[in-house]
């Protein structure tokens, strides 16, 4: 209740001082205007009670229009305020149209007289404010001395809960709806619909609740998907629709643990042990090692949306417009916090920086980037992904940006059998197929041992390339099939040696392995027998267990 409080005195002291002009940009026009009269009818706040008078291009002034004539004119409305007698807030709706911008051009007769009428609301007998509410800001020059811009945030927690305790209260007399919710469930469903208006959140309530005649944890579901309507419509950012848990994922235990151990680090019982919210994971690595899956898999584990940016979408060839876009893909971000933020292969959108061909704009936005990044206070946790870490800017490495750098290294033995216990088991349903073939210990180790130096990618592919041995001759798969194939592949550790080394040696001091340390001792034994040189001799990333 601190920031409706909050915002309820800031607004009652603009109006006690006087101030003619406010300005709020919101879609929540009753919210606005029931939060006006609340402060306009209490004189423990704002002493002189007004009323509160509002204004539309479609019906003029209400309640005062009759006897006044038409003031559906802008200019009359205007006239009427200058004239008016009595202790008032006016509201007028949608009055940046004739402010110009998008093409238009700005109506300089409104401009003039809101300039004109300026001083005469601040030394009227009776006080008297406007206040322009309108979805968009759009501010002319000529006024940006006179009028003060107002924030109005998205509903808080405690408002939505109220919606929500509302409905549960509505539904226990009607009992029609099953509800099963613990606090901290009911928690969870609340923090989803954080970022949705008030409308938004109670249709998302009601959907969730006539979907399937109950309301659950599980509903989360349906409150994402009222959130994906807003990130369809930014056109910079993606919703990504995620089915992939952690379990879909072999191998990289100790980046798990963090992960888990954060689950939940935005909820209120967070907040007990003096937690802030995390600030996001860098992960680097040798290509194909699921640095895009796990980033993936996070959603599903934390049950928060997933918005992947791409860099490229940012730039656009007019003047100015980059830095809008960055500005806005973040804004979007925080407005359906808590929510993860996912940017694949950032170096490449962060590349060239010290050029000067774009005239400065990939280091302005980059800078935009880094302060965000800093400074952030709504629960958006990022995830970047890099396999070329070493072209970033060191601004973007340092404690601060990112809470911890992770290494994926080329897959140990014992995660390679788990990735192949992961793509066999998602792609043998059919008994016809599978045959006498057996996904036990024997054969995962066996296929793990023929696949030294195998990123998971390249796994998935013997698994997929092995099944269309078995596919052509129209038979139940074999493990010959599978071990054929690893036999013929010749995997990125041979053809890139070189590149993976560089890649380790600045892992080495600089991230921590994903790679738990029991699984990474085996490589202290002799590697040079699997046939594929000094690569695998020694492992990338400092060891540190979660």
């Amino acid at each position: 209740m601190e920031k409706k409080f909050d915002r309820e005195k800031l607004m009652a002291n603009l109006f006690k001082a006087r101030f003619p002009f406010l300005y709020i940009a919101t879609w929540e026009e009753d919210r606005v205007l029931s939060l006006i009269e609340s402060i306009a009818s209490n004189q423990a706040l704002i002493k002189t009670e007004r009323k509160v008078i509002t204004w539309k291009i479609t019906t003029g002034i209400e309640g005062e229009a009759n006897g006044k004539g038409d003031t559906k004119s802008a200019l009359k409305a205007l006239e009427l305020i200058e004239n008016y007698q009595e202790p008032a807030i006016f509201v007028l709706h949608d009055f940046h149209i004739y402010f110009g911008d998008e093409g238009r051009t700005p109506d300089h007769q409104i401009i003039r007289k809101l300039r004109d009428i300026s001083l005469k609301l601040k030394r009227s007998p009776n006080p008297k404010n406007v206040v322009f509410l309108s979805p968009v800001l759009r501010l002319p020059h000529d006024l940006e001395k006179d009028i003060t811009i107002v924030d109005f945030d998205l509903p808080t927690f405690h408002e939505i809960k109220q919606i929500l305790d509302d409905l549960i209260e509505v539904n226990k007399q009607t009992g029609r709806i099953a509800v099963n919710l613990s606090e901290e469930e009911k928690e969870k469903l609340v923090k989803a619909a954080l970022g949705l208006t008030l409308s938004e959140a109670e249709n998302a309530f009601a959907r969730a609740m006539v979907e399937d005649g109950q309301l659950s944890i599980h509903d989360v579901e349906v409150i994402l998907k009222e959130k994906e309507q807003i990130i369809k419509k930014t056109e910079i950012l993606e919703f990504v629709n995620s089915h992939l848990n952690m379990d879909d994922i072999g191998g990289l235990e100790n980046l798990k643990r963090w992960l888990r151990k954060r689950n939940k680090s935005w909820l209120e019982s967070a907040q007990k042990y003096g937690l802030p919210a995390p600030k996001g994971v860098l992960i680097t690595g040798v290509p194909g090692c699921g640095k895009s899956l796990i980033s993936k898999a996070i959603s599903a584990m934390w049950q928060l949306p997933l918005l992947r940016l791409d860099i490229g979408k940012i730039f656009s060839g007019i003047v100015g417009s980059s830095e809008e876009n960055m500005r806005k893909a973040v804004q979007t971000a925080e407005a359906i916090a808590p929510s993860i933020l996912w940017i694949d292969e950032i170096e490449k959108g962060f590349s060239g920086l010290n050029s000067s061909g774009d005239g400065g704009t990939a280091s302005r936005i980059f800078g935009h980037f880094l302060t965000w990044m800093q400074e952030k206070e709504k629960p958006v946790f990022v995830i970047a992904t890099a396999n070329n870490i070493s072209s970033l800017p060191t601004e973007l490495l340092r404690k601060g940006r990112f809470d911890e750098i992770f290494f994926v290294d080329l897959p140990t033995h014992r995660e390679r059998v788990e990735i192949f216990k992961v793509h066999l088991q998602k792609r043998l349903k059919d008994p016809n197929v599978t045959g006498d073939f057996q996904i036990n210990d024997n054969n995962l180790h066996q296929l793990a041992g023929l696949t030294e130096g195998f990123v998971g990618a390249e796994i998935e592919q013997v698994v997929i390339n092995g099944l269309f041995e078995a596919f052509y001759e129209e038979r139940s798969v074999t493990l010959s099939d599978f071990e054929k194939i690893c036999k013929q592949f010749i995997p990125l550790s041979v053809t890139q040696a070189e590149q993976i080394k560089g890649i380790r040696d600045w892992a080495n001091v600089r991230a921590v392995a994903a790679t738990p340390r029991e699984d990474r001792e085996e490589y202290t034994e002799s590697n040079e027998a699997a046939g594929i040189g000094d690569i695998m001799a020694s492992r990338g990333g400092r060891t540190i267990d979660f």
